[in-house]
């Protein structure tokens, strides 16, 4: 697995969003410089459409309480208008990225984290969305806790 490089993470707050709250509605839009390796994490309210580039290579993640237990929704766009064969390759670089954007997403909402450490164990479900049946699917991917 990558390791994060902290300098190369820039953090920013919307408005209704603190280091500490709240749970619900919190919602993550990562995206990057392919040209910088920079990482660009916004927690809102909503999420960052505008950050949202033409190739759809953003990570989107949101706290949802359901069946009595917090859980970390995230949103990777596979393909939609793709040929299928670039669809797969963009499943493939999402899965290899996917352990980097959520070390990303754990360190730069730390502070959030140390204030509410079960969120630290709340299953990740991460979701492929696809156009394509065999590309469009859910995984569950671990506890934020992994992604120190």
């Amino acid at each position: 697995m990558k390791k994060l490089n902290p300098e190369k993470l820039f953090v920013s707050l919307r408005p209704g969003i603190t280091l500490l709250n709240p749970i619900i509605p919190r919602r993550y839009t990562l995206t990057h410089s392919d040209t910088t390796a920079e990482l660009f994490l916004t927690i809102g309210r909503t999420y960052a459409y505008e950050e949202i580039g033409a190739m759809r290579d953003e990570v989107r993640a949101k706290w949802v309480f359901t069946d009595n237990q917090y859980k970390l929704y995230v949103y990777v766009y596979v393909g939609g208008p793709f040929k299928k064969n670039i669809a797969a390759m963009r499943y493939r670089i999402f899965v290899k990225e996917l352990p980097l954007a959520l070390q990303a997403l754990r360190y730069g909402d730390k502070l959030f984290f140390k204030n509410h450490p079960p969120l630290n164990f709340a299953p990740i479900w991460v979701h492929f969305e696809s156009i394509y049946p065999e590309l469009s699917h859910t995984e569950f991917w671990g506890m934020p806790e992994q992604y120190r």
